[in-house]
């Protein structure tokens, strides 16, 4: 039935309203549930952007749905099933969006298949000069021997799949890659049934724990796997099943890296508790792109082949893809804890985590800085997202201690925040687990419009919260480090407040707000101040 023949005059899209992302406004749909993804992707020129699909998707009604919009910048539908009845739809390539014209009462569920065939769909990123989705790498010198494989953050799922993209409606899947004899095929999560015939080789992957649509890994193409040893990193010590792939001919350089893929996750999952799925690995491909944290297997460009990156990428199985984003707006989620993620590395090598966090300090002074969440695609991926989001961390951390910080690091990623999360729900679990101070700490480097400094350290108090008389300097790296400060601490209003000596004195200023750590009679304590610096 084509879509021609079934829609009507007027659009229907007017009937759907979108997830209502503050930066891709008209991604997904509000109120619909994408349970399940059951994938079968057949590509029979590896290295060009034909392929065929056929798609199942398991859908659920938060809320009366008068029809469902899936996102879709793919090849043309040739038919639509409803539970195994063909379904009126309609599809608008030009809007991106594949709407099936049949209501979904609130509750309720239908299993709906698409089945398409032909190019897939070319979607530029908005800021870098790459495409999203679905990649082509030919080989000029085998037309049998290109390359595919998924791009996809933040949107590029939708090049090749029929899907509800947008990171609050995370999923399962089953992936079928069906592709020539001798090409290999890997997707997200463990490897099932595999078949071969004298035409083609068909391998299938299901990934049981939920994840975003632009976390989907798919690899097809002249990869040679590497197996390793299973890691006991898992739920109760289960051991993760480990497998990398490679392009023939990798070099040592390229490769060696991640043979400590293993002693990365048990580093990692020391400070965030068990790792959340049953395999890891990455792909190694040879286009230039950055690398992406597809789930279970990340996908990795050769030219980003070093133990940082693979720490990185690692680190977002548990925050962005298994803990996912209610807004793209706060993407800093993902990218703040997985770059918190490299200094813990460095740590457990021996390396001095603090000389790190300085040095971001440092790029943040001499580059600027922004509050945490973006307000323009732009923004999502610059250095603030990435490295003022790990020093919020780091400020949290040297506030209540590697204990307490990693029990907050543990319980966030196991979702005792929430499964899928924006920067309110981080504010609202730090101020549960940590207490109203860390909670005002940690607004004020998401908020503030200035990069706030380390803060100051005082010492012979010997009450925290009693008033007292001390005195110190601002070890923080911005402007007014080494100054000399004289300050009484007068109260505790969401922690410490300091003040300045004389009330009103001009030769002093509101600077900004960090933290401040106390060595008192009883121990370190830190609190939130307000600091004021005096000028000279």
């Amino acid at each position: 039935m084509s879509a021609a023949q079934t829609v009507p005059a007027a659009s229907p899209a007017t009937q759907v309203r979108p997830v209502g992302d503050t930066l891709y406004p008209t991604l997904g749909q509000a109120g619909l549930d994408a349970v399940h993804y059951d994938v079968h992707l057949t590509v029979t020129q590896p290295g060009t952007r034909a392929l065929s699909g056929d798609v199942t998707a398991t859908l659920r009604a938060r809320q009366f749905l008068p029809l469902i919009s899936l996102d879709f910048l793919g090849p043309a539908v040739t038919a639509a099933l409803w539970d195994g009845q063909p379904v009126p739809f309609r599809q608008d390539r030009a809007g991106g969006k594949l709407l099936i014209l049949r209501a979904l009462p609130a509750g309720q569920e239908a299993r709906v298949t698409l089945r398409y065939a032909g190019v897939a769909g070319v979607l530029p990123d908005p800021v870098f000069p790459f495409t999203l989705g679905w990649q082509a790498v030919p080989d000029p010198l085998n037309a049998a021997g290109g390359a595919n494989f998924a791009f996809s953050e933040p949107d590029g799922a939708r090049t090749f799949l029929p899907v509800n993209d947008h990171p609050s409606d995370p999923a399962t899947f089953t992936v079928t890659l069906t592709v020539p004899p001798g090409t290999a095929a890997v997707a997200s999560g463990e490897r099932g049934r595999v078949t071969d015939t004298p035409g083609a080789h068909t391998v299938t992957f299901h990934q049981n724990r939920p994840i975003p649509t632009y976390a989907l890994a798919v690899h097809l193409g002249p990869l040679e796997a590497v197996d390793s040893p299973g890691v006991p990193v898992g739920t109760g010590g289960a051991l993760v099943a480990r497998r990398d792939y490679f392009p023939p001919g990798t070099a040592e350089a390229v490769s060696a890296p991640y043979r400590r893929t293993g002693e990365i996750l048990k580093a990692l999952s020391d400070w965030f508790g068990p790792y959340p799925f049953a395999t890891y690995g990455s792909a190694v491909v040879t286009a230039r792109l950055p690398a992406l944290e597809t789930a279970t297997l990340s996908t990795m460009p050769v030219t980003s082949s070093s133990e940082r990156v693979i720490v990185h990428e690692a680190a977002h199985q548990w925050f962005g893809n298994t803990v996912t984003l209610r807004d793209w707006s706060d993407v800093w989620l993902n990218e703040g804890f997985a770059t918190y993620a490299e200094l813990l590395w460095a740590e457990h090598q021996g390396q001095d985590g603090q000389a790190l966090a300085d040095a971001w300090h440092a790029t943040l002074q001499r580059r600027g800085t922004r509050p945490l969440i973006a307000v323009t695609p732009r923004q999502m991926f610059d250095t603030s997202a990435y490295q003022r989001g790990a020093l919020a961390l780091h400020a949290l951390r040297r506030q209540v201690g590697d204990d307490a910080f990693r029990q907050f690091l543990r319980g966030y990623a196991a979702g005792e925040a929430g499964a899928v999360v924006g920067t309110g729900d981080l504010l609202a679990y730090v101020h549960r687990t940590l207490g109203p101070g860390a909670a005002v700490l940690m607004r004020q480097w998401v908020e503030a419009p200035e990069l706030p400094s380390y803060g100051l350290r005082l010492n012979g108090l010997q009450s925290p919260f009693n008033p007292s008389e001390a005195s110190g300097s601002n070890t923080g790296s911005g402007r007014g480090a080494g100054h000399p400060v004289k300050s009484r601490i007068v109260g505790e209003t969401n922690g410490i407040r300091i003040t300045p000596p004389r009330s009103g004195n001009p030769d002093f200023a509101l600077r900004n707000v960090g933290y401040l750590t106390l060595a008192a009679a009883g121990g370190v304590r830190s609190a939130h101040v307000a600091i004021w610096k005096e000028h000279r």
